[in-house]
């Protein structure tokens, strides 16, 4: 029996878009810097979106490329981190689709299929994912599954985080014979660990946050920029070991045998540094050639092997420890982060993070920071790079990481299954970066913090958005901040 996996893939982006090299002018940051960490540009929502049309959105566009007949999807899970309802969640979703598939005439989503939402900050769609392909393995057998993955970035103006923000959903079809990635549950690693601070969304930030006037929430995080990056950085290292300790394959080989990596990105040179430490986490805790490889690379370094080891060997460091003592703010691993900066002009890099990390990496710098849509929108830009450069891609092995702050990892091994191509022609990645507008600097002020917009704003086609926002609090009847969504037709 083959294993259950991914089908098909569709993305909806907002056709709001602020060009990286602009924001550097408007604010006086050395553009090469930029473009060489973080990308090139990222979207925002529009003023009649939220986190659930745009999800919306994106599921309407998967169940039109790959033909779905509604009646068969069992399982709906949204995955996000930016939900404006603490109710309500995926139920939403579906009761937008209903509205478009009623407009053509098509027979709405069975009454019986499950709608639940999945939060763990950027994980969130992973571990939808997961619940997708053991409903698939056991009640759903048969039917078909869709997790969207969708998510608003946004951070203050003037913070550090402000260059990744972003915007957009990625919608997954999953069956029990899939048309482009079977995934091997039961290869995979879990990891999980309290983290306390590295980046929140707790209630109470919402009484310092401002209102906005088109109603929506200003959903500003709370966070610890370098703490956070080895956070991502530990558990990146501990899902690996999980996985690794299923494999056949020798700990460290298994790093060089995996054909393609994709991570979640929070920007563009993250996983590039998640990747490569893991890799010297597992020379470290490996045998003695391991250990020995790791010895030779911190002599060409000139960095002191037996103090690398103290700070990446075994279990070190304890990360809650760090905020206790005040040292949330250095470098949880100053050794292994100075070894990488040599790393990165050796054979060694190329051959393990450029060639494993390529497939489809320079068409995410166009997407900006998507929280949990941002690796599924990885593995829909490497189908559609393969496709456009003819790679035969069949059988090979692929390995995405998914992590989310606070914080948790998994790794989930997959390989893709032949006859791949024709699915793949379906993913509109490129038609979901469309033409977009340009916003200059007022208009992205204007957008970021929710004012009246002063421009004509986009025309939607074939797509939903918020009608408006409820008023009333009555005693007969309340409707207040609850959306109200129509779905606008047009080709």
């Amino acid at each position: 029996m083959s294993m259950p996996g991914i089908s098909g893939l569709a993305l909806y982006l907002p056709p709001y878009r602020v060009q990286l090299a602009d924001w550097c002018d408007w604010n006086g940051q050395p553009w090469d810097k930029v473009r060489n960490v973080v990308g090139r540009s990222f979207r925002m929502r529009g003023p009649e979106q939220s986190v659930y049309t745009l999800a919306a959105n994106a599921v309407w566009r998967l169940i039109q490329a790959y033909d779905i007949d509604p009646r068969e999807i069992g399982y709906l899970a949204l995955g996000t981190e930016s939900s404006s309802d603490n109710s309500a969640g995926a139920v939403i979703v579906k009761g937008m689709l209903e509205d478009a598939l009623a407009a053509h005439g098509r027979p709405a989503v069975s009454r019986e299929c499950e709608v639940p939402e999945y939060k763990h900050a950027c994980l969130g769609g992973v571990y939808g994912i997961k619940g997708a392909l053991r409903y698939l393995a056991t009640d759903g057998a048969g039917r078909k599954a869709i997790v969207v993955c969708s998510d608003i970035a946004e951070y203050e103006r003037g913070s550090s985080g402000e260059p990744t923000q972003g915007a957009g959903a990625v919608a997954m079809l999953l069956e029990s014979e899939p048309r482009l990635l079977a995934i091997d549950l039961a290869g995979s690693g879990s990891a999980s660990d309290y983290r306390m601070v590295d980046f929140r969304k707790p209630f109470a930030r919402f009484r310092d946050q401002p209102s906005r006037a088109d109603g929506q929430m200003q959903d500003l995080p709370v966070f610890n920029g370098r703490y956070s990056t080895s956070c991502y950085i530990d558990a990146t290292r501990h899902a690996m070991n999980a996985l690794l300790a299923r494999q056949s394959t020798r700990h460290p080989d298994y790093f060089h045998s995996v054909d393609a990596v994709f991570m979640h990105r929070p920007y563009h040179k993250m996983p590039a540094s998640g990747w490569a430490m893991a890799y010297l986490f597992a020379l470290a805790d490996g045998d003695a050639r391991a250990r020995a490889e790791l010895a030779g690379y911190c002599a060409d370094a000139g960095v002191d092997a037996d103090a690398l080891f103290a700070e990446i060997a075994g279990a070190a460091p304890d990360m809650r420890d760090r905020v206790a003592t005040g040292q949330s703010g250095e470098d949880a691993f100053p050794l292994s982060t100075t070894l990488l900066r040599h790393l990165r002009s050796t054979p060694l890099w190329q051959r393990l993070v450029e060639d494993k990390l390529s497939l489809g990496s320079e068409m995410m710098r166009d997407l900006g920071n998507l929280y949990t849509a941002a690796l599924p929108a990885w593995l829909a830009a490497g189908f559609v790079q393969a496709r456009a450069d003819d790679l035969d891609l069949a059988g090979q092995h692929w390995l995405a990481l998914g992590y989310g702050s606070g914080d948790a990892a998994e790794a989930l091994p997959m390989h893709v299954v032949e006859g791949w191509a024709e699915a793949a022609d379906r993913i509109n990645f490129v038609a979901a970066l469309g033409a977009p507008m340009d916003l200059d600097a007022d208009q992205y002020a204007v957008l970021h913090d929710g004012a009246p917009v002063d421009f004509e704003p986009v025309p939607a086609r074939d797509e939903f958005v918020v009608d408006h926002i409820g008023t009333i609090d009555e005693p007969g009847f309340r409707d207040t901040g609850i959306e109200y969504y129509r779905y606008v037709a047009g080709g």
